[in-house]
């Protein structure tokens, strides 16, 4: 396995729309090589989630870390996945509204509305299909990361850029009060 590269902001693949993985391709060394190089850049960088994009391959793939439930310890929201060729579907039209980081837009936050429940659909890493309800942090993460594959970064869906700031700033002042609010 190896760490991959971050594209940064104002790299032009963050700004491209990726293709969709070929079904046959998927279980091919490549493919597999990606998802498993994409984990361990993630856990690397400390991050939630990885779009294919985000570290210059133009793929409609992503990956997810566990997502602990921060009210539960022990308990996870969700749990580590790989989706291929994804599709977000929302589910209702009330939003949610959280501070999003970008290992792509390093050192920043800014709360971000969402929809709070969507359908998300796609394969997994074995091509098997994936269709299931997601809720909450864990829908933010998946439509983060979709975006990413559609070329669009989470500066994009900010309607107020008065809570855009430095991760350092961030921890000083806004931390306590950065959980979810629904909009």
């Amino acid at each position: 396995m190896a760490i991959l590269k971050v594209a940064k902001l104002g790299h032009p693949v963050l700004r491209r729309v990726a293709e969709p993985v070929a079904p046959d391709q998927i279980a091919g060394s490549e493919t597999q090589r990606l998802i498993d190089d994409m984990f361990e850049t993630m856990s690397e960088y400390g991050g939630v989630g990885l779009a294919a994009t985000q570290v210059h391959r133009p793929v409609r793939l992503l990956v997810t870390e566990d997502i602990p439930d921060p009210d539960n310890e022990g308990v996870f929201l969700a749990r580590r996945s790989v989706v291929l060729n994804p599709e977000v579907t929302f589910l209702t039209n009330e939003e949610v509204a959280f501070f999003e980081g970008c290992l792509s837009i390093p050192d920043f936050r800014g709360r971000v509305p969402r929809i709070k429940r969507i359908r998300l659909r796609g394969l997994d890493r074995d091509g098997s299909k994936i269709d299931r309800e997601v809720e909450g942090f864990p829908a933010v993460v998946y439509q983060h990361e979709v975006d990413h594959l559609n070329g669009v970064v989470f500066l994009d869906r900010m309607r107020d850029f008065s809570t855009l700031s430095y991760l350092s700033e961030f921890d000083r002042f806004l931390a306590a009060g950065a959980g979810p609010v629904e909009v």
